[in-house]
């Protein structure tokens, strides 16, 4: 049964009987349980629990703000580790509590755990501190607390210390052009040791709810010399813009794929609050998502981004439906969120909160609220732009279908650049060992693979030959291509792995060069490999690591002289310009590169000094329609092929079709 109560309050007698009677039940009173357990109210004493203490205080001043009743808050930083924050509100009444006559109501809240004007919602329809013990946590674990209230043109003062009042309240005297509440502190060192507050981090704290109440203004100061990094010691804080405002900050310099950002704000239904949200979506890495209830964060998310999240994935599936997208169906919120750069920030009555350090919303109706806010908006913003929407549901296919061969995949791991105990296929490798400055030239079959291992740079160029056409990834299943010998060849060759396995540090040449014939089939296999390239190895392709060889298709000879020419225009071109009109001219036509003697090839497609190279480029604002071309020409609906050659027909310029 002791064990029941736990051993620690039991004490043995004299006759090893256990003692447990009523003056065991110790009753801790006022402000006591928070400095005996501080870790139930601020999470710990770590640094995280400290600059806690000073986002309650702040918090307070931005609920008057967000309620209407102020504009301005000052944020000072003093020598000595003290911390004093002043809003123009209405300040915290003065006038003796009617449940504790004896009290002025700003003694009570400051020393009474779970009070407060944030319970009935009748002073503050939406406020972040409602569990009414934020400013008296404050007290408890500050060495001295000084406070300030200006109301009614009368400037009251009080002190405390350790959470206990060390002077009554006083009237200071007229205040006539003052009002508001102003709250110095200096936590203590018995419970936070020689902590300090970091300047850095209240800066980036005071900007961040700024951006997030365009009402308000903040005025940041700090001493001099409290500051070691680029934290400006004196800053005013007031974005018009708002969340649009934080969310350029926070990409400033990142590729995006929509040109502008999806913002704006609502209101919900029946004055139940609003939601206001900023959002864009990245090239390259995987985002974030910053939430906020009430202007406090919520970094581990909750109810409000659930909605938020539903919200965007419902309005993508149904225009991807709208536009007869099948893949469509397929994205899920990984897909969409994943690159994902947002802020959503809501304003809600008695939000509720995983825990007083108010990491995660809990409020199960904010999830309704915010997806029907914010989907009937996110829904016009895809209609109003065709074209921003393509863009955004082809990148969202785009990672769908590389999550999807993920999953699919068992990829056996890839040799390390430097073993080469094994050489993939009948890849010749170059002796360079770094990347750096080196090729893998990608052709077809084995007379052309024989004529540019000759013509190459042994040191810098490597030679991979591929048996004839490769597989169509396009339309292949996800089985055929993780069987198919040439594509694990090639993926080896080139070492950086495919899927969540794709590490370009790993990628073994710094370029990939497509060297096929000029000819209907070499520019068949050539569209297979930018095909392969596109839908496998997509990061290879933006940073412009792919390239086209242009081989010759004639050389013309005359007198001595020897030049090459890249089709019929270009014969025709060299002709009238490098031969005289009677001159006899012999003109030789490759049938393919391993017909060509590898001095020549060499001279023409693979030396740096004189070849041509056509770079394979992805712009990202024609995303959508790269994607519908490659599902167009290389995917399963020959509708689509003959749909294209339709349409573009005349511009194709076809002299002759095959039967």
């Amino acid at each position: 049964m002791n064990d029941l109560f736990g051993r620690g309050g039991v004490r043995k007698g004299a006759a090893g009987q256990s003692e447990y009677s009523a003056k065991d039940i110790e009753v801790l009173e006022g402000l006591e349980p928070v400095r005996r357990r501080p870790g139930m109210y601020i999470g710990g004493t770590d640094e995280n629990a400290l600059h806690h203490l000073a986002a309650e205080v702040i918090d307070n001043a931005m609920d008057e703000a967000v309620a209407g009743h102020a504009d301005r808050i000052e944020v000072t930083l003093e020598p000595g580790n003290w911390l004093a924050v002043r809003d123009n509100g209405r300040g915290i009444p003065v006038d003796p509590h009617p449940k504790f006559p004896k009290l002025s109501a700003l003694e009570v809240i400051l020393t009474t755990l779970h009070s407060g004007g944030k319970f009935s919602g009748k002073a503050y329809d939406t406020s972040g501190g409602l569990h009414g013990v934020g400013s008296s946590v404050v007290n408890a674990l500050s060495e001295r607390l000084e406070v300030e209230v200006a109301r009614d043109r009368t400037l009251w003062t009080q002190a405390y210390e350790r959470g206990k009042p060390v002077t009554k309240l006083r009237n200071a005297g007229s205040a006539p052009n003052r009002r508001g509440t102003m709250i110095r502190f200096r936590p203590d060192p018995e419970i936070f040791g020689e902590r300090g507050f970091s300047p850095a981090r209240l800066y980036r704290l005071c900007r961040s709810k700024a951006y997030l109440f365009r009402g308000v203004e903040i005025r940041w100061s700090c001493d001099p010399s409290l500051i070691k990094d680029d934290t400006p010691a004196q800053a005013t804080l007031h974005f018009p813009g708002g969340l649009t405002d934080f969310l350029a900050s926070a990409i400033e310099g990142q590729a995006t794929v929509v040109p502008a950002p999806w913002a704006g704000e609502a209101e919900f239904p029946e004055g139940a609050g609003r939601v206001e949200w900023a959002a864009t979506w990245v090239e390259r890495g995987e985002g974030f998502l910053n939430t906020y209830a009430n202007t406090i964060p919520t970094p581990q998310g909750g109810t409000h981004e659930a909605g938020f999240r539903a919200a965007l994935v419902k309005g993508l599936r149904a225009y991807g439906e709208l536009k007869k997208e099948r893949r469509a169906g397929s994205v899920t919120a990984e897909d969409l969120l994943g690159g994902l750069a947002g802020m959503l920030s809501v304003f809600i009555r008695d939000p509720q909160f995983q825990g007083q350090t108010k990491d995660k919303l809990t409020s199960p109706e904010a999830a309704k609220l915010v997806e029907n806010a914010l989907r009937d908006h996110f829904d016009h913003w895809l209609a109003g732009d065709p074209a921003t929407a393509d863009n955004l549901l082809a990148f969202a296919i785009e990672r769908a279908e590389e999550r999807l061969r993920r999953r699919a995949e068992k990829d056996t791991p890839r040799k390390s650049a430097t073993r080469k105990l094994r050489l993939p296929g009948k890849l010749a490798d170059c002796s360079r060992e770094s990347a750096e400055g080196t090729e893998l030239f990608l052709v077809e079959g084995d007379s052309a693979g024989g004529s540019a291992k000759q013509a190459r740079d042994r040191e810098t160029q490597a030679v991979l030959p591929l048996r004839g056409k490769i597989l169509n990834v396009a339309s292949a299943s996800t089985e055929k291509l993780r069987q198919n010998q040439e594509l694990k060849d090639l993926i080896e060759a080139l070492g950086c792995g495919v899927g969540d396995r794709f590490d370009i540090a790993r990628l073994r040449y710094g370029r990939v060069v497509i060297m096929t014939d000029a000819d209907v089939d070499g520019a068949h296999i050539a569209a297979l490999l930018m095909t392969f390239f596109y839908k496998e190895l997509p990061e290879l392709v933006r940073q412009g690591r792919v390239f086209l060889a242009q081989p010759p298709l004639y050389r013309l000879q005359a007198g001595g002289v020897s030049v090459y020419a890249m089709d019929d225009a270009d014969r025709e071109r060299v002709l009238k310009q490098r031969f005289k009109a009677n001159q006899k001219v012999e003109v030789s036509r490759f049938k393919g590169l391993g017909e060509m003697p590898p001095a020549a090839l060499k001279e023409t497609t693979m030396d740096p000094r004189k070849r041509t190279l056509l770079r394979v480029v992805l712009p990202p604002e024609d995303r959508a329609r790269t994607s519908d071309l490659v599902e167009a020409l290389m995917g399963r609906k020959p509708e689509l092929r003959f749909r294209f050659i339709q349409e573009n027909a005349a511009s194709l310029e076809a002299e002759a079709l095959d039967a």
